[in-house]
């Protein structure tokens, strides 16, 4: 997982959106173009055919005054049901600037830097972000991209440049791909939606 950035010129802020029961096409939309199509959590791609939720990260503001756009992220459902049952805190927010620093990435794995740290670690088992499955899926992605890049004789970064243009569903896992192969993913060269 990688720190999620709310920009204060959101266009959920700008349209005064606000999270109601019932019809949130317009801000799942939204969350979809800020995020680029990728899953807050899992940091794997939200498809068209993905059943996309707008998850409220503390559960516990859903339908209150301070329930707000930092609080929304769009997310895989799985992610969000399994998310539901396990609310802990003190907790480690998405949005913490020192969240890169405080949960290491290695090899397809994430860990709290510090064993003691209680936010990382809840944030950790609440989002299932050291489940195997999702592990093997990013080793196996960033062993194909590397293979991909050396039969195409280029540099890394080169070749996530033009897949971000000619195919941005096939860039995610973005923190692994800025680790493992020192590549800036630049949404800015995306085509958007």
């Amino acid at each position: 997982m990688r720190r999620v950035i709310k920009s204060a010129q959101s266009k959920i802020i700008d349209r005064q959106l606000a999270y109601k029961d019932g019809n949130n096409d317009e801000l799942r939309q939204l969350l979809a173009e800020e995020q680029y199509s990728i899953c807050a959590y899992t940091e794997t791609y939200l498809a068209s055919s993905d059943d996309a939720h707008i998850e409220h990260f503390n559960p516990t503001l859903k339908n209150t005054a301070n329930d707000s756009y930092t609080n929304w992220f769009l997310v895989k459902s799985l992610w969000n049901v399994r998310k539901s049952t396990k609310w802990t805190e003190p907790i480690l927010h998405p949005t913490a600037e020192d969240l890169e620093q405080r949960i290491l990435y290695f090899d397809g794995n994430y860990a709290a830097a510090d064993p003691n740290d209680v936010e990382a670690q809840n944030l950790i088992r609440l989002l299932d972000l050291d489940n195997a499955r999702l592990a093997d899926q990013r080793k196996r992605y960033i062993k194909s991209k590397k293979q991909q890049i050396d039969n195409l004789n280029q540099s890394a970064q080169q070749y996530f440049d033009e897949l971000i243009v000619e195919y941005p569903e096939g860039v995610y896992f973005i923190r692994a791909i800025e680790e493992e192969l020192n590549v800036k993913v630049n949404f800015d060269l995306m085509k958007k939606p």
